[in-house]
């Protein structure tokens, strides 16, 4: 799962100080490293295994969405009444796990079609 992050950050375009608020705040030597395709999935940390497996989801939940997966990307970074008016991006770098579990569970609901 973290060489597949590593691909959405590029899609989603985010920065590598980005990318780190997302995967928990891991030291940015530690961080490059995983970039760089040097991990021990072993060491990888329960909360960043949460973390990846929630943008994941998330991902999944964007391609059911937006078949053209461009559309998702850009969803991202689009003003939302849901989150204050913010784009769903803003509520992921707030960085608490709980930011990224709300919006999976915002487009799980979408995607289930209340």
């Amino acid at each position: 799962m973290l060489r597949s992050f590593f691909v959405l950050a590029e899609c989603w375009g985010l920065s590598d100080l980005q990318g780190r608020v997302l995967l928990g705040n891991p030291a940015a030597r530690t961080y490059a490293r995983w970039k760089a395709g040097q991990f021990d999935p072993s060491r990888i940390s329960r909360d960043t295994r949460e973390r990846l497996s929630i943008l994941m989801g998330i991902h999944k939940s964007l391609r059911y969405l937006f078949p053209d997966p461009s559309r998702g990307y850009a969803w991202m970074r689009k003003p939302n009444k849901t989150f204050g008016g913010a784009p769903a991006m803003n509520r992921l770098l707030a960085g608490s796990i709980t930011d990224l579990a709300a919006v999976r569970a915002y487009l799980d609901a979408e995607r289930a079609g209340w």
